[in-house]
């Protein structure tokens, strides 16, 4: 019969890892609450701005770098890369601002 159980000591090394990584994200792009802005609404805009604005931070490092001689194929796939992941948080950002509002609209008219 094999032993089920979890060795305690692997989840708190687990939890410890992804609180750590967690903490070292929020630092990178500042935290962002409701109680930092008007509504939760606004915090989500910030959100996405500030999540935004990071990845355009990477766009221009990768840029400034190739720009001033490295070159090499494998720094213009990451700036290719970056730039369509760029593109993909762009239209989730839109899409989700679109879509939340259309949603407040909505509740609007109906009180």
């Amino acid at each position: 019969m094999s032993d089920n159980t979890i060795n305690p000591n692997l989840i708190t090394t687990f939890v410890g890892a992804a609180n750590t990584i967690e903490a070292r994200s929020r630092a990178e792009r500042g935290a962002v609450s409701a109680a930092d802005s008007g509504s939760w609404y606004e915090a989500m805009s910030r959100a996405w701005g500030q999540t935004l604005d990071a990845q355009a931070a990477r766009i221009s490092e990768l840029s400034s770098s190739i720009g001033s001689g490295s070159d090499q194929p494998s720094q213009m796939i990451a700036l290719t890369a970056e730039s369509l992941r760029m593109q993909f948080m762009s239209n989730n950002a839109a899409t989700s601002q679109n879509s939340v509002g259309q949603a407040l609209e909505t509740l609007g008219k109906r009180q």
